[in-house]
């Protein structure tokens, strides 16, 4: 604690250290900003002082510098007047040197204008000839064009009466099958239709597929049968393709009229039964249809390696299948080949699983023998461990009566018998 005394009415006040210092602080605060504010008006008084004589000892300075200035001016214009004079002289010589190279210039860029002008002009006249160069070209091109344009519709011509020429052979031929279906039964017409694809294979046959099979579907144990069946091997008995064919017609006149489609579903299921890779329905039904009178017609994405075909595609599809089948053939083979590897693996993986489930099982068996047989080796091991215990036991309990027994003496044996130890002592006295 601190004690402050009051200058005024002499009273003791006591402080603590913190207020002490506060009141310490504010006191040293006002001295000092008394002192410093009277340092500041010192310090400009000075300042004033010392500027208004450096201010004094610059306009004395300045009064000498201007009037050397004065002087030197003075001479300058004097040294000036003569520079005048001898500039005009060497300006006028300058300006009758600058008049005649004018002179020389204009007749140079009179010079070069010409040879410009005369430089335009030549080109002017070889881009004229560029022109009707390029104007030739485009003549010679537009002839050719024209020469082309007349080719083009030459051909379109040529073209179309071409297929005009197609056309009408088409509907001659389309006219002789309906007249020819017209004179013939709904029976017969079937029959024919048969015939004259088995008639246009066997005149190819010796030729084309000297190693085919196609004979008619005889099998009807599963209640249908397809027409023919078209089946071809390699020399190494690989079959590479298999075809069941259906031919199906009626006349004009019949009076249910069938479609194509109709006898998909049937077709794919004798193909499936008869194990044939492709199904063909030879067709004359829906005779109007742009669809069918086309060419042959892909129908697989009703059913799987389907397609109809006019009678006069026969030997067409026949031919394009086959052509396809043998670029696979060598495949095939290899895939054969493959087959047999793999069925060759697969019998020695038989072979090697039957060796191994055989030796696992014996293996078990005398793993477990052999358990067994540990297990009473251990159990006799046990048995004779408790033996030899026991045996241990009685020795130790033979030695303990044997030490109890040389231990023993008259004395232990009547300590608790007076009158025995007394008959004892007698006849020990005696």
């Amino acid at each position: 604690m601190q004690e402050i005394k009051c200058p005024n009415c002499g009273q003791v006040f006591q402080v603590d250290e913190s207020g002490y210092a506060q009141i310490v602080q504010q006191v040293r605060d006002k001295e000092f900003a008394r002192e410093l504010e009277k340092r500041e008006s010192e310090l400009a008084e000075k300042r004033e002082n010392d500027l208004r004589i450096a201010r004094m000892e610059q306009e004395k300075k300045y009064d000498k510098t201007l009037s050397a200035k004065d002087s030197e001016i003075a001479d300058k214009k004097k040294e000036i007047e003569l520079l005048k004079l001898e500039k005009n002289s060497e300006i006028d010589k300058i300006r009758a040197e600058l008049t005649e190279k004018i002179t020389k210039l204009k007749a140079e860029v009179d010079k070069r204008e010409t040879e410009k002008e005369l430089a335009v002009t030549r080109a002017v006249q070889e881009k004229e000839r560029e022109i009707a160069d390029r104007n030739a070209e485009i003549t010679r091109l537009s002839g050719e064009l024209e020469l082309q344009e007349r080719e083009r519709k030459l051909n379109e011509t040529r073209i179309a009466e071409q297929h005009k020429g197609e056309l009408k052979l088409r509907d001659e031929e389309i006219e002789r099958l309906k007249d020819f279906k017209a004179r013939q039964s709904t029976k017969m017409i079937g029959e024919s239709l048969e015939q004259h694809c088995q008639s246009q294979f066997n005149s190819i046959r010796m030729t084309a597929f000297p190693n085919a099979y196609f004979e008619k579907d005889n099998d009807a144990r599963s209640g249908s049968k397809g027409d023919f069946i078209f089946r071809e091997s390699a020399e190494d008995g690989t079959e590479f393709i298999s075809i069941m064919f259906e031919m199906k017609n009626e006349m004009d006149e019949t009076a249910t009229k069938h479609k194509n489609e109709d006898f998909f579903k049937e077709l794919d299921k004798d193909r499936r039964e008869k194990k044939c890779e492709y199904a063909v329905l030879v067709s004359l039904l829906e005779a109007d249809s742009e669809l069918y009178n086309n060419g042959i017609v892909d129908v697989s994405y009703r059913y799987e390696k389907m397609y109809v075909v006019r009678p006069q595609f026969f030997i067409p599809i026949i031919t394009l299948l086959r052509n396809a089948a043998l670029n696979s053939l060598k495949y095939r083979q290899e895939l054969a080949v493959v087959r047999n590897q793999q069925l060759d693996i697969m019998h020695f993986e038989e072979n090697m699983n039957a060796f191994k489930t055989a030796f696992a099982k014996n293996y078990d068996l005398a793993s477990r023998k052999f358990e067994d047989a540990i297990n009473e080796i251990d159990k006799s091991i046990r048995q004779l461990e408790k033996v030899k215990e026991a045996l241990t036991s009685s020795e130790r309990n033979l030695r303990l009566a044997n030490d109890k027994a040389q231990d023993l003496s008259i004395k232990k044996l009547t300590k608790n018998a007076p009158a025995v130890k007394a008959m004892f002592e007698e006849i020990s006295d005696d």
